[in-house]
């Protein structure tokens, strides 16, 4: 006689589960990656410090330079100082009559970002909301003039100047200078300009606000980032700039501080102890600007770059 013996299900074995562990090799694979971003970030450090000293390097050799004696650089231009002295900077500072000549340029350079900045404002803001066939042509034409070099319109203006009287004048180099830069900032603006909601203008217009008083009471506030970067810009480029004081401003009395450091360029010999120390004297106004309002820069700049 035979029975069925039936055995209870044994209970599952309690244990290490192993069958959920990850791999072995899953976390050594990672090992490998993230060595792989230490030396990433280890390189990127090192290019870093390499272009630093690519662009600091001249002008500290300027500076030491500039402190040396002549008989000293003529014996080692590329070796340390045996002695420093400041009557290089002193002669420098007497030649090229830097009082004046540095009037001359702030005078120039604040008059040229005052039109530039009312003008390309004005001219970019029925660029910017005006959607017509002819408006687009006219943008684009501001964008074509910014293509266009000084050499090629140096004569046609000094042409110009003459005949209308302005060659020789303070008047006439501010007109070229904003002449010049007006396609860039008429490009910075209309693309800054696009950029606001034209409900607020629609708002002011219900008030009873006109095509210029919504302008300067609700957009030119507005305009404050693009403008902290486009006068940085154009501050830099009519300061440096060599060519246009140097054709149309014949008097040395209203030259401007590059024309004067330009003077002590010799066609046969270059004298470093007298260059380099008018050089830095030239620069040095807008060093002391930027270290002065470098947040007030960096700040409208980034806000320029975040939309809120």
């Amino acid at each position: 006689m035979t029975s069925d013996i039936t055995t209870p299900d044994a209970p599952p074995v309690s244990g290490p589960r192993t069958a959920t562990r990850l791999p072995a090799g899953g976390t050594t694979s990672r090992a490998p990656l993230g060595r792989l971003r230490r030396l990433a970030g280890g390189l990127g450090t090192v290019l870093l410090c390499l272009g630093t000293l690519l662009f600091v390097l001249p002008f500290l050799f300027t500076v030491v330079t500039s402190l040396r004696t002549a008989a000293d650089v003529a014996r080692s231009p590329l070796g340390l100082p045996h002695s420093l002295t400041l009557k290089n900077f002193s002669d420098a500072f007497s030649q090229i009559h830097y009082g004046p000549s540095t009037l001359n340029t702030v005078l120039i350079t604040g008059l040229s970002c005052v039109a530039i900045t009312v003008i390309g404002s004005l001219a970019a803001y029925p660029l910017a909301r005006i959607t017509q066939h002819w408006s687009t042509a006219v943008y684009r034409l501001f964008i074509l003039g910014t293509s266009v070099p000084v050499f090629v319109v140096v004569a046609p203006l000094y042409l110009l100047m003459r005949d209308l009287g302005l060659l020789d004048t303070y008047a006439g180099v501010v007109c070229i200078y904003t002449a010049l830069n007006l396609p860039v900032a008429v490009f910075f603006y209309t693309s800054f300009i696009r950029s606001i909601p034209v409900d607020l203008e629609e708002a002011a217009a219900l008030d009873g606000c006109g095509a210029f008083r919504t302008f300067f009471t609700i957009l030119l506030p507005l305009l404050r980032p693009v403008t902290s970067t486009l006068l940085t810009f154009v501050s830099l480029q009519i300061w440096n700039d060599l060519l246009v004081p140097l054709v149309f401003l014949q008097d040395p009395g209203k030259r401007t501080v590059m024309v004067n450091a330009y003077s002590f360029i010799d066609p046969h010999t270059v004298q470093p102890t007298t260059l380099f120390p008018a050089a830095l004297l030239g620069v040095l106004p807008l060093l002391v600007i930027f270290v002065f309002f470098q947040r007030q820069v960096v700040a409208g700049m980034s806000a320029g770059a975040v939309k809120s």
